[in-house]
């Protein structure tokens, strides 16, 4: 007798149906097929010992288990209770007639409770898109997997109340909790505000514009200046995420042991800050068994690298593939997955080993060779990718003592939401771009259209400057940013002007 039941397994963020078909033979083996890992072919003892001692009947005959697709490894202990649902469906132990209508997901202990499971949203959302009626989940999943509309949620704390499901003994409502519901609930991360940051008036004009285009920036500047609390002000100023945004980030917290994910939908943009000892696969993204790195864990917020000349030369280069495509690909031999990194970069550095390089009241005592060899740990393809290069001074005595306070974040915030929806509407049959900086060549020719005297003014920037045809396509993104900012429909001289303004420490131009 052949008994089919259904669970899940994740590629990258995406979940895939597995098929798990029981088969009862002669003799008295367990065949466990279909590339399993070792966790999955462990599974035989927890589940013996779990319907034994639930007082089910474990048969003493062979069994073979057919993981399909055969290709795909499948890793992990939630394989469990799909595994044991098909033993007892074989066995004529329970009924089958609901089988073919849900997930099933959850690892088993020993006395048969079911315990707690990763990346259940995106198996919830699978299992929509795919027809599926329902996912049978562990019942500390429910908050989670709830968050879908439109599918059937059964909670489950053991097998005997999994079984108590399939055989109709106990309403589809018992199986639910309180939990239910917590998509309404807003997380929050404390940011600083800008209106507690005194003087870099030009700064928080720069910040305005990165965060209404979602472009990638460099501060420079010395020690002190304000660099990492001005980096912390942008979390507070970035519009709240729409449902699709919230649910791809979310997506990516499920599957992963971060602690910012509460079961809740995510509502507030992370803002990521990696130490510089950061590894390649902690950064991009990896392991044994890959999973998200920071570049994903930034998805759709901000990835926020403090002492940017610290971090290891080949760890930065990691950041080239996602800053252009906005996603990162991962693979190994037997491996391929693709992860979202659409984030926005906030890069911080000195502008030499000492910090006083032209610094208005301190002398730098580097040398040329010592300033140069700091300064190519970032290399000139990175800094291609960086939209906007701002120099910040140091906080000037008058500006200290000041009393009266500048914007707040909120009042920022709201002119930032009203520019994004502006470039939702101009982007609004375009489902990949949503901000300028997303923009492709062909959409820059459609919506950057230059007069003469602007394309005169850039002609002039682009040889002085020595500027590449990336920094060219990034000033015209930054112009359109400006323009909007502007309720201007076309790009002119003083919007091109300002953004070349923040090309202008462009590395062979400012260090020389």
């Amino acid at each position: 007798m052949l008994i089919k039941t259904y669970t899940s397994t994740l590629i990258g963020i995406n979940a895939h149906t597995i098929t798990i078909e029981v088969n009862l033979g002669i003799g008295v083996n367990f065949y466990l097929v279909g590339l399993p890992d070792n966790s999955v072919k462990e599974s035989q003892q927890r589940i013996r010992r779990s319907l034994i001692n639930n007082q089910l009947k474990f048969p003493g005959r062979e069994i073979t288990i057919n993981m399909i697709p055969a290709n795909l490894k499948k890793e992990g202990t939630h394989f469990d209770l799909s595994i044991a649902i098909g033993i007892l469906a074989v066995t004529k132990q329970i009924k089958t007639d609901k089988l073919d209508n849900y997930l099933i997901i959850g690892e088993l202990s020993l006395d048969g409770s079911i315990q707690k499971a990763k990346g259940i949203l995106p198996i919830a959302i699978h299992a929509k898109e795919n027809g599926y009626e329902g996912i049978i989940i562990p019942k500390e999943n429910i908050s989670e997997a709830a968050l879908i509309d439109e599918i059937k949620i059964i909670g489950v704390d053991s097998i005997l109340e999994t079984i108590a499901f399939l055989n109709g003994d106990k309403k589809e409502e018992e199986f639910r909790n309180n939990d239910i519901g917590l998509e309404v609930k807003k997380n929050h991360f404390k940011s600083n505000n800008f209106s507690d940051i005194k003087g870099q008036y030009h700064v928080k004009r720069a910040f305005e514009i990165a965060a209404t285009g979602n472009h990638n920036i460099l501060l420079i500047g010395p020690p002190g200046s304000g660099k990492t609390m001005l980096a912390k002000c942008v979390a507070g100023i970035l519009p709240d995420m729409n449902k699709n945004e919230a649910i791809e980030t979310t997506k990516i917290y499920s599957i992963t042991k971060e602690e910012q994910f509460k079961k809740e939908l995510m509502h507030v943009r992370p803002f990521r800050k990696p130490h510089h000892t950061i590894s390649n696969a902690a950064l991009a993204g990896g392991g044994t068994s890959p999973k998200p790195g920071e570049v994903s864990l930034a998805h759709n917020g901000v990835l926020f690298l403090d002492e940017l000349p610290e971090f290891k030369k080949n760890v930065l280069e990691v950041l080239r593939q996602p800053l252009e495509d906005r996603v990162i690909h991962i693979s190994r031999a037997n491996f391929s997955a693709k992860y979202p990194a659409n984030f926005m970069l906030i890069a911080a550095m000195n502008p030499c080993p000492c910090g006083n390089l032209n610094h208005p009241k301190k002398e730098c005592h580097c040398n040329p060779g010592r300033i140069r060899r700091y300064l190519n740990k970032i290399s000139g393809p990175l800094l291609d990718r960086i939209d906007m290069h701002i120099e910040i001074d140091p906080v000037s005595f008058e500006d200290l003592q000041k009393t009266e306070h500048s914007e707040k974040s909120q009042v920022i915030k709201k002119r930032v939401e009203n520019n994004r929806k502006k470039q939702h509407f101009r982007f609004k049959q375009k489902h990949d771009v949503r901000t300028n900086s997303e923009m492709s060549n062909k959409q820059i020719e459609l919506y950057c259209n230059l007069n003469t005297e602007c394309l005169s003014l850039l002609s002039k920037a682009m040889e002085k400057l020595n500027l590449s045809a990336r920094a060219y396509h990034r000033i015209l993104k930054v112009a359109r940013t400006i323009a909007d900012m502007e309720n201007k429909d076309t790009i002119q001289a003083h919007h091109i002007a300002e953004a070349i303004q923040y090309r202008t420490l462009d590395r062979m131009n400012w260090a020389a």
